[in-house]
């Protein structure tokens, strides 16, 4: 006789961060309005992602926080069919929140 899954609570450990990528990894547009496709690679690309979880010694993000990160050399896991990616919190470059500190002036 199989046993159901429960379904458990995922709880990050120390400084880990786990993200969800935001927006399609395909192509995109220039601010010229040239079509840039997916397969072109200039530079190494920072992506933005969505902070799903937080450690207990994570200092600087909070669960909802738009973070920039390099997505290569990260870890990836699937959890109920979405991709999520863990690092630690000093692989992240800058936040993107909604909480008034000192920034650089610049808006998402």
């Amino acid at each position: 006789m199989p046993v159901p899954e429960s379904k458990l609570e995922i709880q990050m450990l120390h400084d880990r961060v786990m993200v969800r990528l935001v927006g399609d990894e395909g192509e995109r547009r220039s601010s010229g309005g040239i079509l840039i496709p997916a397969t072109a690679q200039v530079a190494k690309r920072l992506a933005w992602g969505e902070v799903y979880g937080v450690g207990n010694h994570v200092r600087t993000v909070q669960v909802g926080d738009r973070v920039l990160f390099n997505p290569e050399d990260q870890y990836e896991v699937e959890v109920q069919g979405c991709a999520y990616l863990v690092m630690r919190e000093r692989d992240l470059q800058a936040v993107a929140s909604e909480r008034a500190e000192h920034g650089t002036g610049l808006y998402l």
